[in-house]
């Protein structure tokens, strides 16, 4: 039987290396200038039906966009992927940037430094939160995956710390045409062709680059 993949997928790169703006917070959740990295998803079908919209593009776009929330059985994140909200949790109020109804419909392990209770959400989304690390995290997740894929949604410091580790096994990037000049590198200190990353798949559109990359 195949192992389930660890996979970044859906994951918007500027031209220049940068995976999210600088100061992020409640207003802007993908920090300064972080939109711009979506253009190519944003419009999609699949985004669409994410909001609970109709209608939207299809074409290369859509299908990444689609492929890169398909076949999962487990979601890592990072705090600051979570919410703005730094330390100590405060209070239970905060739940995430999407509602009632986040977009995971699955198991989703949040890395923390603080303990807190798990979050049952509606859809099948439930938030487990982390304290020991990425290994701890990645072993639940594989656990709770079903044998699905699991994938690890971000941020920048939290998809560089499993590529630093040797953990993903495929990687999907969206090259955006922009230049953002500051924010949070990705490729900083990461030789990827030393921890065996070639290309295996790239598709150009008006939009974006979407490069595939696996070990």
């Amino acid at each position: 039987m195949l192992m389930a993949k660890v996979r970044v997928a859906g994951f918007g790169v500027s031209v220049d290396g940068f995976a999210a703006g600088i100061e992020q917070s409640l207003d802007d959740p993908l920090g300064k200038r972080g939109p711009e990295l979506f253009q190519w998803f944003f419009p999609t079908k699949s985004f669409r039906q994410m909001q609970g919209a109709s209608g939207g593009e299809t074409g290369p776009d859509d299908d990444f966009a689609r492929r890169s929330m398909e076949g999962f059985g487990a979601f890592i994140l990072g705090r600051n992927m979570f919410g703005p909200v730094r330390g100590e949790w405060q209070d239970d109020q905060w739940k995430g940037w999407w509602g009632e109804d986040p977009p995971y419909h699955a198991p989703t392990f949040v890395l923390t430094h603080h303990p807190r209770a798990s979050i049952e959400m509606e859809g099948g989304t439930t938030f487990h939160f982390v304290t020991d690390g990425i290994e701890a995290a990645l072993k639940r997740a594989r656990e709770a995956a079903g044998g699905k894929d699991i994938k690890i949604g971000g941020g920048v410091s939290t998809v560089r710390q499993f590529l630093s580790a040797g953990h993903v096994d495929e990687m999907h990037l969206a090259l955006a045409p922009v230049v953002l000049g500051q924010g949070e590198a990705l490729f900083e200190g990461l030789d990827l062709r030393a921890l065996g990353y070639h290309r295996v798949e790239h598709v150009a559109t008006e939009r974006a680059t979407h490069v595939v990359l696996a070990r």
